[in-house]
């Protein structure tokens, strides 16, 4: 006999994605998932041709949905559709990424077999051009952007948090949804508090989804400041729930600091922490696999890029908190 699949609903949040909303929608229609399945489009004020796009498509299949989001605000859009969402599993897929095959059918039958409340797999990320490709690579590397087992991979098992995330939606209403005072750091909060309330989350390696990362170096510091900023003001509120990998950049910044200063008043000892950090990124370019020669000088741009936006912003989210900081690197037209 057969197995039946349950319904689900989709839901995407988007903003001036004009170059990567049809890939994605395509992403999602052509999983071939079993059972009945909704796509909720959560459409902010872009400034480039995306809703008008998202229309487009809204208007070729009955199973796409747009709904408004005037905010903007990734986790008010996410509420609002979670609201409208008609199933009872719900799985968030990002405009700027693209589930593999198989995913939705996949991810279903393990959240069931695991009994859990939030399931994630590995953001596979990707590059086109030169410096999009250096940033994925360090998206993918422990160097990079830490040890997240949905970065770097591992055994399936219970996670710390999910990438973007197959939920039942019982546990998204008993956790109130997302906090929508939080810009960045959404996901890792309310991944928090579904395992404070006796929820299960589960990271499986078979899972994955395409993620095309910032490919500009301005829009990769604004992100990556955007992001340590809100860490940085999650670990002041749980300081004891933080990952002690959150550490590293903030820890690298205030030492090379510290150096160069030192440095100056005459203590020339003071420039190993950046020689000795300096070193370590061009060896890290040098045996980086799988990258251009081009990726290669990219990449030694890329990581202190990230490392050092991230580490600044995290110090001032840890001591003055986010202030409302909003990650401005999607609000131009081109990616």
């Amino acid at each position: 006999m057969a197995k039946t699949y349950p319904a689900i609903s989709v839901i995407m949040p988007v903003l001036n994605e004009q170059d990567h909303l049809a890939a994605a929608v395509e992403s999602v229609l052509s999983q071939n998932y079993p059972g009945q399945f909704e796509l909720l489009l959560c459409l902010g004020p872009s400034t480039d041709s995306t809703n008008q796009i998202a229309a487009s498509l809204a208007l070729a299949d009955p199973r796409i949905r747009p709904i408004n989001n005037p905010r903007g605000l990734t986790t008010v859009g996410l509420n609002e559709a979670i609201r409208q969402a008609q199933f009872d599993i719900i799985i968030r897929i990002d405009a700027h990424s693209e589930p593999t095959p198989g995913y939705f059918q996949r991810g279903v039958e393990i959240l069931d077999e695991q009994k859990a409340d939030l399931l994630g797999g590995i953001m596979d990320a990707r590059g086109k051009a030169s410096f999009q490709s250096a940033t994925a690579w360090a998206y993918t590397s422990r160097f990079g952007i830490g040890g997240a087992a949905f970065h770097v991979g591992g055994e399936a098992g219970e996670a710390e948090s999910a990438y973007l995330g197959i939920f039942r939606k019982s546990a998204l209403i008993r956790v109130g949804g997302y906090d929508e005072a939080i810009i960045r750091g959404e996901d890792w909060d309310l991944a928090q508090r579904i395992k404070k309330t006796g929820g299960l989350v589960w990271f499986s390696p078979e899972l994955r989804v395409v993620y095309w990362p910032r490919g500009r170096f301005d829009r990769l510091v604004k992100q990556f400041y955007s992001t340590g900023v809100w860490r940085g003001d999650l670990t002041r509120r749980d300081l004891r729930g933080a990952p002690k990998r959150y550490f590293a950049p903030p820890l690298l910044v205030a030492s090379v600091i510290i150096g160069l200063v030192a440095a100056v008043f005459g203590w020339l000892i003071g420039i190993l922490p950046a020689a000795a950090y300096l070193l370590g990124v061009a060896g890290l370019a040098v045996t980086a696999s799988k990258l251009s020669l081009k990726a290669r000088v990219a990449l030694m741009i890329v990581l202190p890029t990230m490392h050092f936006s991230w580490g600044w912003g995290f110090w001032v989210g840890l001591l003055k908190g986010a202030s409302g900081t909003i990650d401005r690197s999607r609000v131009t037209k081109k990616s």
